[in-house]
């Protein structure tokens, strides 16, 4: 029984390591904090989308 938690456990830290490694490795600085609000900066900027 001890041995199948440990299984368990050991399955769950390497799943939130790989998680953990996708999301963040390659970021210099964690995680991006305002990137829904860079997104619509451009259509709802007073001067309209660019290219118009």
């Amino acid at each position: 029984m001890v041995y199948i938690l440990l299984e368990a456990f050991l399955a769950g830290m390497i799943l939130v390591v790989i998680v953990w490694w996708t999301m963040f490795s390659n970021r210099p600085g964690g995680e991006i904090q305002d990137a829904a609000n860079d997104e619509g900066k451009d259509a709802a900027s007073p001067d309209g989308p660019k290219g118009s």
